[in-house]
């Protein structure tokens, strides 16, 4: 018997939009991913990019669990002597709410060739605009709400 292998041009790929209002950050991010890799379809092959599109809305609204939105740093340095900065979640989620998630998304992804194309498939939106109406995008409830 013989494994099914896709092949780059035969994938067939869809845009999904998920609401990220009161969903915890690392649960969306993580679902975003693997529908960015293709993980949710029967078809998924680890060396081929066989993921959809997705688009995410209000991510401003995201929910962080526990103090992590005082206690969590985003760090970067640029190489130079004592240029380390640091940057906590809450001012981040305040100025930048987009790069967050963008992030979290990204490092959720393989470090090579592939997950940079695979990256190149997501959006993410402050607010509830966004662009893409013309790929006409399907509603996508992924788990993780957070209960009130």
């Amino acid at each position: 018997m013989k494994s099914y292998m896709a092949k780059p041009g035969s994938v067939e790929r869809k845009w999904y939009i998920v609401d990220a209002d009161g969903m915890v950050f690392g649960r969306l991010a993580s679902q975003v991913a693997s529908i960015l890799r293709g993980k949710n379809k029967p078809e998924f092959t680890p060396h081929i990019d066989t993921g959809d599109f997705v688009i995410v809305i209000n991510c401003e609204k995201a929910v962080f669990t526990g103090k992590k939105l005082e206690q969590k740093l985003q760090r970067k340095h640029s190489g130079y002597v004592g240029s380390m900065k640091e940057t906590k979640y809450g001012d981040l989620m305040q100025t930048k709410p987009e790069q967050v998630m963008y992030d979290g998304i990204r490092r959720m992804l393989p470090k090579n060739k592939l997950g940079r194309a695979m990256l190149k498939k997501l959006r993410v939106y402050k607010g509830s605009e966004h662009d893409h109406v013309a790929q006409q995008p399907i509603a996508l409830e992924l788990e993780g709400k957070r209960r009130a």
